[in-house]
């Protein structure tokens, strides 16, 4: 026992991620809507806004294209992204939610390191992204927008989103530990999830900001771990080095895990989070 904390057996441990997983996947298969909404802003935006910009906005011959291409075609790895994005906030939502009901209390007392509890959680999150994320693709190949389909190319996308996906679902857990009440979460979505989409190349590429002058921007958006994520999924389905990008996104994933396992220390308490003690506690 290290910290207040017992360290399980392999089997016990791997029991209680399956079943964490197992709980939030079933969960989602019985809210129909919660997928809708989901996949309803991200096809709103290819359907009309892409549509009605087709022709205003030529994206040029830059890596990772070889040719000239459509703007719904360049924004489609970014409305992946926005699937991710909201549903990686949208945990912290959830987090918190448990958290005010008790069902988060009950889940931290049990008999695992609490890293391993949020691991579970992160995955859970994490895979329900992703399985969002294909549903938008498939409709988006439905509405025209048909990405490229080489295999190889397609597993190494779909790593980059899994990726993506689990740095914004450790983003949103590290949120968890700050939003103290439902009440302020609106807000502090506000101030999270709109500067991260838009000051980033979810819609215009970075040279486009650059060339028209605007360079605080620029290089907000080169410092925004969205974009890094984006770019590692457009670059990979074209078969291209993606650089730089997938370092940033391992490295803001390991940062606000770390942070999060940090805010969810078992020293602290769960005092540490509603701002007082539980009862009988000295």
């Amino acid at each position: 026992m290290v910290n207040g904390e017992r360290h399980p057996t392999g089997s016990h441990a791997l029991q209680a991620l399956r079943a964490i997983v197992l709980r939030e996947l079933i969960k989602f298969a019985g809210q129909r809507g919660r997928l809708i909404a989901a996949l309803v802003r991200p096809v709103l935006w290819l359907a009309v806004f892409a549509a009605g910009f087709r022709n205003v906005f030529g994206v040029a011959i830059v890596e990772p294209y070889d040719t000239y291409i459509s703007y719904d075609l360049y924004i489609a790895p970014g409305l992946i992204g926005m699937v991710l994005l909201f549903n990686g906030m949208q945990s912290s939502l959830a987090m918190v939610y448990d958290r005010e009901m008790g069902l988060m209390r009950l889940l931290l007392t049990a008999p695992l390191p609490r890293w391993w509890l949020l691991l579970a959680k992160l995955l859970a999150t994490a895979l329900l992204s992703l399985v969002q994320a294909l549903a938008f693709v498939a409709i988006a190949a439905a509405l025209g927008t048909v990405l490229p389909m080489h295999p190889v190319s397609l597993l190494h996308a779909l790593a980059a989103t899994l990726a993506s996906a689990l740095m914004l679902a450790s983003l949103g857990l590290l949120l968890s530990v700050h939003v103290k009440q439902l009440e302020n979460f609106a807000g502090t979505m506000n101030f999270v999830i709109f500067p991260m989409y838009f000051l980033s190349t979810a819609l215009y590429p970075l040279w486009k900001l650059e060339e028209s002058g605007a360079t605080w921007i620029w290089r907000a958006a080169q410092l925004n771990p969205f974009t890094h994520g984006v770019e590692w999924i457009r670059f990979a389905l074209y078969g291209k080095d993606p650089g730089l990008a997938p370092w940033v996104v391992l490295a803001t994933l390991a940062l606000c895990f770390a942070l999060a396992c940090r805010g969810y220390d078992p020293r602290r308490g769960f005092a540490g989070f509603s701002g007082t003690a539980p009862k009988g506690a000295p």
